[in-house]
């Protein structure tokens, strides 16, 4: 692959969208301004809205100006200077005439903030136009499909035109600071990797919460649901962060071969298990942080079978893990936004420490805080001072914008520099999406078939129906409080 310093365009499709505003203009501002974008590059925004290049400039000010950090003068106006602006209907190979004459011949990458239902169409008319030459690179963000079968036809008309090594299937989480920590944690210290396993580890949480709920945007929601939009990605990258063997070195296939084969290793659902071993739910009007918040079928107006609530089992049938279950639950209007990951080590034998039934200790849990504050947190057993000997459990804790004196730059800056080097370590190979689809889509399957008949309630600001406690509790476990 050409040196990053070789990308001169970035051209982003659906420039006025949601994503664009939210993350991929406020991330380019950023990088700009700490001098870390390419000193030709340009960027060209397309969407289908018309309007000049002022208008646009005028509009992403507008953006960057809704910001806390706000905006910095000589930031400002040379990244405005790096603006452009095409309207076009990229699907069609009269407006991606338009494009080509912005961009030319110069090596560029194509963001594609769009619905991944049109990834196809907008490849074959980015290849009629000849702007698929062999030094430009695609981005894709998620969810790559509906289910296993659509996912690969994306990845089929992708494929037609840009080779895997120019595609890059784009998944936030992966660019987040504490989700690439794992790595180090698990391969930088004797101290786990010996413990990383299952005579030492009893079960891992995997927990992604969000007191929003699903409001204007329930049009995309409702046609994906939580399993589609935060487990089949976000949830089984973080799973194969934590399950995957050491890679050979640091390079992207060698990292990126090693999570296929924890996907590959994941026990597949059938019908039975279907049904046993996941839950789902959707919430009902509530109090979160304090205030009134409408049911879900409220927003959309209307009864859906859509859930907002995933918990599941997974567990990873290899020597590593055999025997240790892997539980993840994710929702909206829950109580607190928070994501971790958590590592729940055996209790100690019921002798010395631990002797009395009725007052066993708390296990050792190692806690990964992907958001909101980032860092890592071991919960330990030690003595209460005194002459009696008292166990208490004690937490030492790591926070990175403590730690580092800075907080961690959002994970779209790095992703967005990753990709005009290169370097596809934080993105997702294409038989890593699909052995994604092939886990969940019988829980889909599944769900689909019962429909509403077995859909639980949750009321807003609860961790979700109870059907969630029942499905974890009868392994002698329960879920974190957060």
């Amino acid at each position: 692959m050409p040196d990053g310093n070789a990308i001169e365009r970035l051209v982003i499709f659906g420039a006025t969208g949601d994503l664009a505003a939210r993350m991929l203009i406020p991330s380019l501002y950023f990088l700009d301004a700490d001098n870390l974008l390419p000193k030709d590059l340009k960027i060209l925004g397309s969407a289908r809205t018309d309007m000049r290049r002022e208008k646009f400039v005028e509009y992403v000010e507008g953006v960057l100006k809704k910001r806390p950090e706000g905006l910095d003068e000589a930031a400002w106006k040379r990244f405005s200077g790096r603006l452009d602006y095409c309207a076009a209907d990229v699907t069609k190979a009269a407006g991606m005439k338009g494009v080509a004459e912005h961009v030319g011949d110069k090596p560029t990458v194509f963001y594609l903030a769009l619905s991944p239902s049109i990834y196809g169409a907008v490849c074959k008319t980015l290849d009629e136009a000849g702007l698929a030459c062999g030094e430009c690179r695609i981005v894709l963000e998620k969810p790559l499909g509906h289910d296993l079968e659509s996912s690969k036809a994306i990845n089929a008309e992708v494929g037609q035109v840009f080779e895997e090594a120019r595609v890059f299937r784009i998944d936030h989480y992966l660019g987040k600071e504490t989700v690439q920590n794992l790595l180090a944690l698990r391969f930088a210290n004797t101290l786990f990797e010996p413990l990383w396993n299952n005579l030492a580890i009893d079960h891992v949480q995997i927990t992604v919460a969000e007191t929003e709920g699903v409001g204007e945007r329930w049009r995309y929601y409702d046609d994906y649901g939580a399993l589609r939009d935060m487990v089949q990605n976000h949830m089984m990258q973080l799973l194969c962060l934590v399950a995957m063997e050491p890679p050979a070195d640091a390079g992207a296939d060698s990292v990126r071969d090693e999570k296929v084969k924890v996907l590959k290793a994941l026990r597949h659902f059938d019908r039975a298990t279907a049904s046993q071993a996941s839950v789902r739910g959707q919430y009902r009007a509530g109090v979160v942080e304090g205030r009134q918040v409408p049911a879900y079928v409220e927003e959309k107006g209307g009864a859906t079978d859509t859930e907002t609530f995933v918990a599941l089992r997974a567990d990873i049938d290899n020597w590593r893990w055999a025997g240790v279950p892997f539980y993840l639950r994710t929702g909206k209007r829950l109580p607190k936004r928070v994501s971790e990951v958590a590592i729940q080590f055996k209790d100690v034998p019921q002798i010395l420490f631990n002797s009395n039934p009725d007052m066993q200790l708390e296990p050792t849990v190692l806690s990964v805080r992907v958001q909101p504050e980032e860092g890592l947190a071991m919960r330990i057993a030690s003595k209460l001072p005194g002459p009696k000997i008292r166990i208490y459990p004690v937490k030492m804790e790591f926070n990175y914008a403590s730690g580092f004196g800075a907080s961690s730059p959002e994970a779209y800056e790095r992703l967005i520099l990753d990709v005009m080097a290169g370097d596809a370590t934080l993105f997702m190979r294409r038989d890593q999406v699909e052995a994604a689809w092939q886990f969940v889509t019988p829980v889909l399957e599944r769900w689909e078939k019962v429909g509403v008949r077995d859909l639980p309630e949750y009321q807003c600001g609860t961790w979700g129906p109870v059907e969630a406690d029942r499905l974890i509790e009868p392994d002698g476990r329960f879920w974190r409080s957060l």
